[in-house]
């Protein structure tokens, strides 16, 4: 065997031998009018730990919306919201990013690498989480 093949042999066995990370897709829909049912809708409510991307999509026709990916302490932890302002105090909260105010019929993207653990998913425009929108996302290893 040359030394080219030796190294080619050698490089097989390196990247075969090396585990592969499968990158995780959850796509989030959202919906309501003002007076109507708002909704945050996720495909998945259990993914696998690593590198995911949330593909949000506003289903509304005339309201915008955002959606905050926050990291629970646990699964059953309240989240408070503020009266005065009708609305989550983010900087409460482990906030891992968000895609926000997306006007009607807009498209929006984020990526974050998620240990295994709850997450909630929520839109933090004035009234909506209070309004149901809002889902739950379970991370296993």
């Amino acid at each position: 065997m040359s030394v080219f093949q030796s190294s080619i042999a050698a490089l097989a066995v390196i990247c075969l031998g090396s585990p592969v990370f499968a990158a995780n897709t959850v796509k989030i829909t959202e919906g309501g009018e003002g007076g109507g049912p708002m909704t945050l809708s996720v495909d998945q409510s259990t993914i696998k730990a690593g590198e995911t991307t949330f593909l949000v999509h506003i289903d509304a026709l005339s309201e915008e919306h955002e959606m905050v990916l926050v990291k629970m302490k646990s699964a059953d932890q309240k989240i408070a919201v503020e009266a005065a302002k009708d609305r989550v105090n983010e900087k409460k909260l482990n906030s891992m990013g968000e895609v926000s105010e997306l006007k009607p019929g807009a498209d929006g993207e984020l990526k974050a690498k998620l240990v295994p653990g709850s997450y909630v998913l929520l839109c933090n425009i004035k009234g909506h989480f209070q309004a149901g929108m809002h889902a739950m996302l379970t991370v296993t290893k």
